[in-house]
């Protein structure tokens, strides 16, 4: 493997630990796909530190469990912000 790749996964698994960041918010801020973002964190992380893999899997896991939470809390947002211009 790369080294920037190795390198790229270890930043991208430091950031999500820190910030409780999703693969969404992570993509976003290296500039690099969702896709990028969830191979570099479940598989190349595990060969290169598999305590860091963990740890990111952890927050990863946390946030799919919650997604449904904040879908539905953007989903009422979006229906009261309408409501508001009607009015």
């Amino acid at each position: 493997m790369r080294d920037y790749i190795e390198e790229r996964a270890v930043e991208i698994a430091d950031y999500i630990i820190e910030n409780s960041a999703t693969v969404r918010q992570t993509a976003k801020q290296f500039r690099i796909s969702k896709s990028t973002v969830h191979k570099d964190v479940t598989e190349r992380l595990l060969q290169i530190n598999p305590s860091l893999a963990q740890e990111a899997r952890k927050v990863l896991d946390m946030n799919k469990s919650e997604r449904h939470i904040r879908g539905g809390m953007a989903t009422r947002e979006k229906y009261l912000h309408q409501h508001l211009r009607q009015m």
